[in-house]
């Protein structure tokens, strides 16, 4: 049998408070080996009843979201709503290393710092702890749209769009993982602990691609392209039976030689000048409306291929359910299987996005509500 290998943060005790903005932060600690400990009020977390639910069971044990965000997790109960659940809360935070919390900027467990200056607080809020906005309220949609998310995502002419999934509860998440991370390095070098102050609003803003950019450098202000990459090399196009990611990059000559000799005959893809590639940036539209007409005489999987012979970088667009086939992510071993003791089965989990050295990425269920009340108070001394 293999030696025990602790994960990277093992030995840190995190005091997990926080509501659905900032449960991803606790989730990357614990994946990491903190002793991530989830407070939940009698009754157990609201984020257990969040949809969608495996097979459409009752929502107390097949809750996808709660799985996602509360794996690794442990469980304590504690209501500080009453004098009791108020002094168990503080000697669990006397006794952790991390604290993350999402209430109101400046109330109690923001403050948790001034009382124990070894700790490590770390506040998720839609606008921060100060500055004109900071009591304003904020969903994940709001802090996407005033974080310029929207503003950039949608087609020409058209309305703004959401992102998928819950990207600025993400974007913040691990914001806040990183700021904790480095406190405790900056904590264990001699220091004390600080106050990690994360703004919804401020990690979508820090997270676009290439809004920033192109307004420093020159001031140009991003516009919504629909599927055409802000680089103006990449656009998602139609094939026969889907999707694939066309690109103008790579060997001009190979590309058109390619669609030449599928009937793509137009003269004006013959023009010497293409040959440059901020050329072909310039007349993207053209030249993708040409490679649409192309590629929809291919399969995803053949315009896949036949791109891939060639050295062009064209991508198939997968839908998310066959990502569980993908040999790459089968042969890095990132699904693992994942025994759910509240169903009785196994099923396959994200693992490790990334990996540090040999260290492990700790994939646990989600914990039965209060199960780890009675070992957190023997093992952080809190009884």
């Amino acid at each position: 049998m293999s030696a025990f290998v602790p994960g990277a943060l093992a030995g840190v005790r995190v005091l997990d408070c926080a509501d659905l903005s900032g449960a991803f932060a606790g989730r990357l600690l614990a994946a990491m080996g903190a002793d991530v400990v989830l407070i939940e009020p009698p009754g157990g977390s609201p984020l257990r009843a969040l949809p969608p639910f495996w097979d459409g069971l009752p929502p107390a044990d097949a809750s996808v979201f709660h799985w996602c965000y509360a794996a690794g997790k442990g469980s304590v109960v504690c209501d500080p709503a009453t004098r009791p659940g108020r002094a168990r809360l503080a000697r669990l935070a006397a006794a952790a290393d991390v604290v993350v919390e999402t209430g109101p900027p400046g109330g109690t467990l923001a403050r948790l710092g001034t009382a124990h200056p070894q700790l490590v607080v770390a506040s998720i809020t839609p606008f921060g702890q100060t500055g004109p906005w900071r009591d304003w309220r904020a969903t994940d949609t709001v802090a996407q749209a005033l974080g310029g998310m929207l503003a950039v995502n949608g087609d020409p002419g058209g309305p703004p769009l959401r992102m998928a999934g819950l990207q600025a509860y993400h974007q913040a998440g691990i914001q806040a993982a990183i700021g904790i991370v480095a406190a405790l390095l900056a904590r264990d070098a001699g220091g004390t602990g600080q106050h990690v102050d994360v703004s919804l609003h401020a990690a979508v803003a820090a997270a676009l691609e290439h809004v920033p950019g192109l307004f420093h450098q020159d001031g140009r202000v991003a516009q919504r392209q629909g599927t055409l990459h802000w680089t103006r090399h990449f656009r998602v196009g139609r094939c026969r039976d889907g999707w694939a990611l066309h690109c103008t990059l790579g060997d001009w000559t190979t590309l058109r030689e390619w669609m030449r000799a599928d009937g793509i005959d137009d003269p004006g893809l013959d023009d010497p000048a293409l040959e440059a590639p901020a050329v072909r940036q310039e007349q993207a539209e053209r030249l993708f409306g040409a490679l649409d007409r192309f590629a929809a005489r291919y399969t995803v999987a053949e315009l896949h291929e036949g791109a891939r012979l060639r050295r062009l970088p064209f991508a198939a667009v997968r839908a998310p359910e066959a990502l569980l086939h993908d040999p790459q992510l089968a042969a890095r071993g990132f699904f693992v299987p994942l025994d759910h003791p509240g169903l009785g089965r196994r099923l396959p989990f994200p693992g490790a996005p990334f990996r540090l050295g040999d260290l492990p990425w700790r994939t646990a269920p989600p914990p039965v509500p209060g199960a780890d009340d009675a070992r957190v108070a023997r093992a952080w001394g809190t009884r």
